[in-house]
């Protein structure tokens, strides 16, 4: 009895097996189409490309060529303005071309950069309200089912449901 083999049919393909390490980055770049793969290496490497500036704005994201960083309070941003064009510069040659050019600083607002560091938050303690002296003294006048009476009974339990 013979054995029947199928013959193989060439599929271009290299028959050597490569190394995971080697072949994937090669794999994914090929897919990454839109540069997603060189913005995840800046934002990861964002405090040791900024430096000193790092602290001040940390990326939120892009749209288009337009490069979206955050700033915690007015006054940051608005010095951070005059150093958009070191900063532009600084991440163009990281990502070896042209990719952004223009940088837009918003206020953090209790939102997460895309670097994941969160600063601390001030915390601020809640004011103790002192109850007003003559409080409740409008209940006979004011109807309350009129705006204003249901107005004057609400502010009237923030006292008492402490």
């Amino acid at each position: 009895m013979t054995n029947y083999r199928k013959p193989q049919r060439w599929t271009g393909r290299k028959s050597r097996a490569q190394q995971l390490d080697t072949a994937l980055p090669r794999f994914l770049n090929k897919l990454d189409t839109t540069g997603g793969y060189a913005l995840v290496k800046l934002w990861r490497a964002w405090d040791d490309l900024m430096g000193e500036m790092a602290s001040m704005a940390r990326p939120l994201g892009h749209r288009g060529t337009k490069l979206i960083l955050a700033a915690e309070d007015p006054m940051v941003m608005q010095e951070a303005q005059f150093l958009a064009p070191m900063i532009l510069e600084k991440i163009n040659c990281f990502l070896n071309e042209e990719v952004f050019d223009k940088v837009v600083f918003e206020l953090l607002n209790g939102r997460v950069p895309l670097d994941g560091k969160i600063s601390q938050e001030r915390t601020v303690p809640k004011r103790k309200l002192e109850k007003p002296k003559y409080l409740g003294k409008l209940n006979k006048e004011l109807d309350p089912d009129s705006p204003v009476g249901k107005c004057y009974r609400a502010y009237q339990r923030m006292f008492t449901e402490e």
